[in-house]
């Protein structure tokens, strides 16, 4: 046994590590694998591995078996999502020779044919990989043009595979267009860049591009497990959606940061020590962090943010966390279907819930704000901890600051709801005492009067606004330049009845939904009144188009009906008449003839 070395199947192997049942003799590591990192250990071999580009894979195989393939291909998309992946793959279809397969390429590869592992290696003779970062000039691509004229050595098409395309120079891009445009039957290119916008319009009109997407939470997460179980490594969900968060839908990120991972926890890969790992906040402790800070609670906001910090969190990142809390809120509360997205845990999605619930937009888009000048404030501080410390302050002092339409609501109220609420001797050091209330009687009655020189409630108080028609709010809701709200209730509501601060409608089948509730929460900001908007079961009149479109038509067949205007129309013909208007009614502006030129 000592002579012989017996290699573990693959699946039992340690990464990257060949295990045999005896140690070297000489005591020397010649014996021991060179250690492969994850992302190209994983690296797909064929179509069937690539993960979330569907898309392109049934083009690319409806484009094989037709024969209708391409003589360029541009592949663009973020970092890690699988470019030159990708492009391999491709040159490894063009030149497919495996047992049983077609005389011609094909993407159906069930086996490692004669040209597949030096392609998928990078060292095939006549598949030629180019930097185009190292290799910008016009002389590397007149080198290029030299050789494609020499048709492949021993592989069906000599390929081009060219990454980062846009880093070459515009002389570069120039003299490569004929040669792409009109290559040699038995040369294909194919192009990989992470800036597509760069890359000239000529370029791309002489490719066939795919845009290669980001893979989405919940298959990254399912990648990520299927690997860590290949690795035999047991992984909290918890964990692995730290690690997908973080990827940003890179898939050569994420199994980078799930390497990191094994090698900082082992065969365990705890929630907690990924999150140190990455200098990240556990997703619960953010979420109480927020819970403090829109209660308006900055002591307990900033005692919970240094526990964080002592505990290996960066500010920067706590703030970012904050941010993509509040978005995550503030979908909630838009669609309620984002629930479902799979890289929130239960905590996010129970908690979130209720926060979309309780508070406002307009409270929501203020911490958003607060927090984007935040995070740039804290990149450019001198000490981002403090930075970080002063945008929580600034937000749990915002979380009591009324929004725009509570101001324009508190505008309207009587001045009298404006006096101070502490009482004079509770007033706090520095403050000037609030001026005195007006002296009090007992009337007759036992009840209390205000002193004649006092201001009566009536004469500060607002008036109430009345209604005596639903075109009034209409008109009203005009005047307040809400015209996206003006034109649906002219549309989708058959009026009722309206009366002081009650108004029933019908609606049409095609009003967009929430419509009563959005018109019940104008009024009440622009009233300063609350307003009860009922549906009710009766008809109603037909909406108010309906009704003016109706006294156009009648006023039009009123007119045309007149003997003076068929006297005019049988003595002008072709005429036609265009608007009916009642004398009475003014002129619009933009309808006033020009007077600047004389007649």
């Amino acid at each position: 046994m000592r002579d012989k070395a017996v290699a573990a199947p693959r699946e039992m192997r340690h990464p990257g590590i060949e295990v045999t049942d005896s140690a070297p003799e000489s005591g020397s590591v010649a014996d021991i694998a060179p250690y492969r990192v994850l992302a190209r250990k994983y690296r797909p071999q064929t179509f069937a591995d690539l993960i979330g580009q569907d898309a392109m894979v049934r083009t690319l195989t409806n484009a094989f078996a037709t024969g209708r393939i391409a003589q360029a291909y541009m592949l663009t998309g973020v970092r890690g999502v699988g470019k030159t992946t990708t492009a391999r793959l491709i040159a490894r279809a063009l030149n497919y020779t495996g047992p049983g397969s077609e005389p011609g390429p094909t993407i159906h590869m069930s086996a490692m044919g004669e040209h597949c592992t030096a392609i998928l290696e990078s060292r095939h003779v006549d598949v030629i990989e180019m930097d185009a970062a190292s290799r910008t000039g016009v002389d590397d691509v007149r080198e290029l043009i030299e050789a494609v004229r020499y048709r492949p050595v021993i592989a069906r098409y000599k390929v081009y595979i060219i990454d980062e395309v846009h880093m070459l120079s515009k002389a570069a891009f120039n003299a490569l267009l004929k040669t792409l445009e009109e290559p040699p039957p038995h040369v294909k290119f194919i192009f990989a860049t992470t800036e597509i916008r760069k890359v000239p319009v000529t370029v791309l009109s002489r490719c066939q591009r795919f845009d290669l997407r980001r893979l989405d939470a919940a298959a990254m997460i399912a990648h990520l497990a299927k690997i860590a179980a290949a690795e035999r490594v047991t992984a909290e969900p918890e964990a692995l959606r730290m690690i997908a968060r973080a990827a940003e839908g890179s898939v050569r990120d994420a199994l980078s940061l799930l390497d990191q991972a094994i090698a900082h926890c082992g065969s365990v890969i705890l929630a907690e020590r990924v999150g140190a790992m990455l200098g990240l906040s556990d997703r619960g402790r953010i979420i109480d962090l927020f819970a403090a800070i829109m209660s308006g609670d900055s002591a307990s906001a900033l005692t919970r943010m240094e526990a964080q910090h002592a505990d290996g969190g960066d500010p920067q990142n706590l703030l970012a966390d904050l941010a993509d809390f509040v978005h995550w809120v503030t979908r909630l509360k838009i669609v309620s279907a984002a629930e479902n997205d799979a890289d929130r845990s239960e905590a996010e999605r129970l908690r979130g819930k209720e926060f979309a619930g309780a508070l406002s937009m307009a409270s929501l888009t203020r911490a958003w704000q607060m927090l984007l000048k935040g995070l740039a404030e804290v990149r450019d501080a001198p000490d981002a901890f403090a930075a970080a410390e002063m945008v929580i302050i600034r937000l749990a002092y915002a979380a009591d600051l009324p929004s725009g339409d509570e101001l324009v609501r508190l505008a309207r109220q009587p001045e009298r709801a404006s006096t101070p609420r502490h009482r004079p001797e509770e007033r706090s050091p520095g403050r000037l005492a609030p001026d005195p209330q007006p002296p009090v009687e007992a009337s007759s009655r036992g009840n209390l009067a205000l002193d004649k020189n006092a201001p009566s409630l009536e004469s500060v108080a607002p008036a109430p606004v009345l209604f005596s028609h639903f075109r009034d709010i209409v008109a009203f809701v005009g005047e307040k330049r809400d015209i996206k709200l003006k034109n649906e209730l002219e549309r989708y509501v058959r009026p009722v009845r309206v009366t002081p601060g009650s108004v029933e409608i019908a609606l049409e089948p095609q009003a967009p939904p929430g419509l009563a509730s959005e018109l019940a929460r104008r009024l009440e900001a622009w009233t300063g009144q609350r307003w009860m908007i009922s549906i009710a079961n009766e008809q109603g009149e037909p909406p108010l188009r309906e009704q003016a479109l109706s006294r156009r038509d009648s006023a039009f067949r009123e007119v045309r009906g007149h003997p003076l205007v068929q006297a005019v129309l049988d003595l002008f013909p072709g005429a036609e008449i265009t608007d009916v208007r009642d004398p009475d009614e003014p002129v619009p502006v933009s309808e006033t003839p020009d007077n600047s030129e004389p007649d």
